[in-house]
């Protein structure tokens, strides 16, 4: 009893881990690590960075190809259609592009926007992230302090 119980436990976690995994770091996927899961996680760790950097006073830099997530092979079976897809990673794109060039009285609400469009396509494609990409908003009190 006990035993099925815990082989439950592990099964769970497993199948859990294919979809939300918040360590940042690489660990073992299920499904694999497609060339966009990779991406992303480097686009999430660039945009830790790129907080921090805010948060500091300093301008950000974005260093992460992030073009590549037009081009990146996703994670078998990607279940949206690609036009969505495509269309969610221009709306990424353009708020990048935004950010960068955005004037320093700007950058902590084209930040936001930036995220959001993260968190937007998450919703729609892959919500487990959604826990990890919570993490790169500014809080209040962060946002306070840069005032």
């Amino acid at each position: 009893m006990l035993k099925s119980f815990i082989l439950s436990l592990l099964i769970v976690f497993i199948l859990i881990q294919g979809c939300s995994n918040d360590s940042g770091s690489k660990i073992f996927n299920p499904n694999g690590d497609s060339e966009l899961a990779l991406l992303m996680r480097e686009m999430f760790e660039d945009g830790m960075i790129t907080k921090q950097q805010l948060l500091d006073g300093k301008k950000p830099e974005v260093r992460v190809k992030f073009h590549q997530i037009q081009t990146a092979k996703p994670t078998p079976p990607l279940e949206i259609d690609l036009a969505s897809f495509q269309s969610l990673a221009s709306a990424y794109e353009s708020s990048v592009q935004t950010f960068l060039d955005a004037e320093p009285a700007d950058r902590v609400a084209t930040y936001h926007n930036m995220v959001n469009s993260c968190m937007n396509c998450h919703k729609q494609v892959c919500p487990g992230p959604t826990r990890k990409i919570k993490h790169m908003y500014l809080s209040e009190t962060e946002e306070a302090s840069l005032k």
